[in-house]
């Protein structure tokens, strides 16, 4: 029997609260690029040791620096000066039993990978330098992976909370960030880089958005022309965010920093479209939250989910895992307007067994609490039964960590 409790909270739902802040940092920001990168590696190096070996090795690539290299803008096109360096760290098993993991061409490989499929500017091989720091793991944690069991143990004692559903502003900040990065957007406005930051601000059924995102120089001929685009942009993205949403009132800010008459140093211009060619660093864990958002209003968890192994690593499976049991719970129990789902796990027990999962729900009015209690047990018992086939769909990137 699983250790599961079902709780009301009298709590005024988010939706309905009076202020409401939700930031996405979308797919060319230095921590993005991070939290990415690091669990395409893990993807990578859980493949390489199926493949090798039958099974997932110890491996927790979960520690990485983006640091931001040096450019020249100018108008119609600047130079790179000095490339970006991503330091790759933490932990990942190279040998098994007398077979060899290349573990660190395994994470190179991988990166290299990433930036050529989602940064149209960058050239992996000229604009970013590798450093690979990933040694052996402690001999406890790594004979975690040799016992045996349908499901391992747990490598942490930790906690994560998932919740569901998201409100307006969480979608549209989500959906609007996602949109500017799309094929289609960037196919229409292909001056706009991939560096996109959203932050929204919902006082009562008011939204504001702000919004950063870089350009790229070659496609700005002058300082009047990057102005014209600019104003082409806000108009689209205007014009998006109104027609999926419902507010009473959106207003929106675009590259707030710019400054007219200031020449290049009044604007938001970049060579490759990421300010981690020259004014921002990365790190893993700054990111997104693992369900796309950066939520203040919400219980988050500590643990950065990027990188970490699928199979044991409760910092990245609960993390995931709370979320999806809350979307669960909340498509099988109807009367249910809000749900947080807590996983606390203990190290060394199974990760389907963990010391307590709990779930604290608001009701929709003129519903029984006690009437959904059983139904909503019965969701998380399902999701915990099944959580080798989560781990699975983990090891092989089906499930989005940011």
């Amino acid at each position: 029997m699983r250790n599961i409790t079902v709780e009301n909270l009298n709590q005024t739902p988010l939706e309905l609260q009076k202020l409401e802040i939700v930031e996405r940092k979308g797919l060319g920001h230095p921590d993005y690029i991070c939290d990415a990168v690091m669990d395409r590696v893990s993807v990578n190096l859980s493949r390489e040791y199926m493949k090798k070996v039958g099974a997932i090795m110890h491996h927790n690539a979960d520690k990485s620096l983006l640091v931001a290299g040096n450019t020249t803008l100018r108008f119609g096109g600047g130079v790179v000066k000095e490339p970006m360096l991503l330091i790759v760290g933490d932990r990942a098993t190279s040998e098994v039993d007398g077979i060899t993991i290349d573990v660190e061409a395994i994470a190179v490989k991988a990166a290299k990978e990433w930036f050529a499929e989602k940064l149209r500017f960058v050239d992996p091989e000229e604009h970013v330098k590798y450093q690979i720091e990933l040694k052996p793991g402690s001999p406890e944690l790594v004979d975690i992976f040799r016992r045996k069991g349908r499901v391992l143990g747990a490598n942490d004692t930790s906690a994560a909370v998932g919740y569901a559903p998201l409100t307006r502003t969480e979608k549209i900040v989500l959906s609007l960030e996602k949109y500017l990065n799309s094929p289609e957007f960037k196919r229409n406005f292909p001056e706009t880089g991939e560096d996109v930051k959203v932050m929204g601000l919902r006082k009562n059924n008011h939204l504001h958005l702000t919004v950063s995102m870089a350009f790229v120089d070659r496609y700005i001929s002058s300082e009047t022309d990057y102005f014209r685009k600019k104003e082409e942009v806000y108009q689209e993205i205007l014009g998006f965010v109104k027609e999926n949403t419902n507010f009473e009132d959106v207003t929106l800010g675009l590259n707030t920093l710019d400054v007219e008459g200031r020449g290049i140093n009044g604007v938001y211009l970049t060579v490759l479209g990421t300010s981690a060619e020259s004014g921002d660093s990365g790190q893993v864990g700054r990111g997104n939250r693992v369900n796309g958002v950066i939520p203040l209003n919400r219980p988050v968890c500590s643990e950065a989910a990027a990188g970490k192994n699928p199979v044991s690593h409760v910092g990245k499976i609960y993390n995931l895992l709370t979320h999806r049991i809350a979307d669960q719970v909340c498509r099988n129990v109807p009367e249910i307007e809000e749900v947080y789902i807590w996983l606390l796990s203990r190290i060394g027990q199974p990760i389907d067994q963990p010391a307590i999962a709990a779930a604290q729900v608001i009701m929709k009015k003129g519903n029984s609490f006690e009437s959904v209690k059983k139904d909503i047990t019965e969701v998380i018992d399902h999701e915990l039964e099944d959580i080798d086939k989560f781990c699975k769909d983990l090891a092989e990137g089906k499930i989005p960590i940011c």
